[in-house]
């Protein structure tokens, strides 16, 4: 079994390497898709809200482009690279994290939001976001996705939709479906 395993491991590095040896011999790659990295970092750090995730979903997706590269249609090298950063960063959200996504609370917001309340209505208003933050986790991926980026972070539908890589009719769809389902789940939370 660890034979087998070791195998395979052994196997995809050395496609990897391959993939490598051939981007790098070819000033194409160079020219037309590495000048784009620190774009990709900053979306992947947008995306996954740590460096360290970002550093690691930029590098497997740049593994990606290079295996890949054989199948650019050479028009433009940005949105190529950065559709396979998305697509990574997703990917890893949806595997790693599985429904335990985690939104921190921008301390200055809050700060701005509490001035002038009493100390009681503070301690309600932050069990009302930490309650609203409970019911965004408890949300499908897709939705969570969507709601964030519209209601937290006031995109407009046409951004939404070309970062997620879905038509914007998807993108109000989900809206929807979205803000149905966190309704049920706030207002379940608020029974118990």
């Amino acid at each position: 079994m660890k034979l087998a395993k070791s195998v395979r491991i052994v196997a995809i590095c050395s496609e990897k390497s391959a993939a490598i040896d051939r981007a790098t011999s070819n000033p194409l790659f160079e020219r037309v898709i590495v000048p784009h990295i620190p774009a990709a970092r900053k979306l992947a750090s947008w995306l996954l809200r740590n460096e360290q995730e970002a550093d690691d979903a930029v590098q497997e997706a740049c593994l990606r482009a290079l295996q890949f590269f054989y199948s650019f249609d050479g028009r433009n090298g940005r949105k190529w690279l950065l559709a396979i950063v998305r697509n990574t960063c997703f990917t890893f959200l949806q595997k790693s994290r599985a429904g335990a996504r985690v939104f921190p609370l921008d301390e200055s917001a809050q700060m701005r939001t509490t001035e002038g309340l009493d100390p009681r209505s503070i301690v309600i208003r932050n069990e009302e976001i930490e309650c609203l933050h409970r019911g965004l986790a408890a949300l499908p991926f897709e939705f969570q996705q969507v709601l964030e980026l519209r209601e937290l972070k006031g995109m407009a539908y046409r951004q939404i939709s070309l970062l997620a890589g879905i038509p914007v009719g998807t993108v109000m769809s989900r809206l929807a479906r979205g803000r149905l389902r966190l309704r049920k789940i706030l207002l379940k939370q608020g029974r118990n």
